[in-house]
């Protein structure tokens, strides 16, 4: 693909201009941060791991009726994404006790919900994501009470197709966080799906053993997190069971 502009550098991915308008490409990178980037390390393959897992999971939604930006896979590390104005939240699901709620609430990790809660969290790294209420996403206009209701029942649903799929490959999942964005069909606005799902943004744990199999790997020391990744790419069907690591190529300028 040739040279795009670049439009935005996160932690995890790069946003460069699409080829058509309306359209951005997203770069997947090795890089891997944690603790709100205090802890951070570049580890070869995660970027083409999270592109492969996130096609999945979006391909997947897309099957259902779930609305998501994924337009298609264009390389290793490259997907082609559909603009969306991004809602300032992360949508939490969480299906049992585990991190920062376990912390919050003096729940033992891994102790199961009375049934799936969503949680909000405002976008602001300066401010360590902090968890917000309704009240306040109304208060202070980040969404609208119609928009908090649809963000909720497009979470839940991504969490009934995300913990069946999980399931049948013998992994729970624990929680997840995605992304929301706004997008408009003439004057009519819709919901959408956006950012990525995947190992970076999940917690998922094999059934049997409890082992991780996602960022917790990083965060916690536990080993290679390409391998944890690279399991459940392999459960799911999404790599063969005889690859490993993918090279890295040079990201676009």
């Amino acid at each position: 693909m040739a040279r795009r502009k670049k439009i935005y550098e996160g932690k995890a991915k790069i946003l460069y201009e699409g080829p058509e308008p309306g359209t951005f490409v997203q770069y997947f990178k090795d890089d891997a941060t944690a603790f709100n980037a205090e802890k951070k390390a570049t580890i070869e393959g995660k970027g083409v791991l999270n592109n492969r897992l996130s096609e999945f999971f979006m391909k997947g939604l897309g099957q259902i009726g779930v609305p998501t930006h994924f337009l298609k896979r264009l390389n290793m590390r490259e997907q082609l994404i559909r603009q969306v104005e991004i809602i300032p939240l992360e949508v939490v699901v969480r299906n049992f006790a585990a991190g920062s709620m376990s912390t919050r609430l003096g729940l033992a990790e891994g102790t199961p919900l009375p049934r799936p809660i969503v949680e909000f969290c405002l976008k602001d790294d300066k401010l360590g994501d902090p968890l917000v209420s309704e009240e306040h996403i109304i208060a202070f206009g980040w969404a609208s009470q119609q928009d908090l209701d649809d963000m909720i029942a497009l979470a839940l649903r991504v969490n009934d197709f995300m913990s069946g799929m999980m399931l049948a490959v013998g992994i729970k999942l624990v929680d997840f966080k995605i992304e929301i964005g706004r997008v408009w069909d003439n004057d009519f606005q819709r919901l959408i799906v956006a950012d990525e799902i995947s190992p970076d943004s999940c917690r998922l744990w094999d059934i049997e053993t409890g082992q991780k199999l996602d960022k917790d790997v990083f965060r916690r020391d536990l080993g290679s997190l390409t391998d944890a990744y690279t399991e459940v790419a392999r459960r799911l069907g999404v790599l063969p069971s005889n690859v490993t690591h993918a090279t890295k190529p040079t990201p676009i300028n």
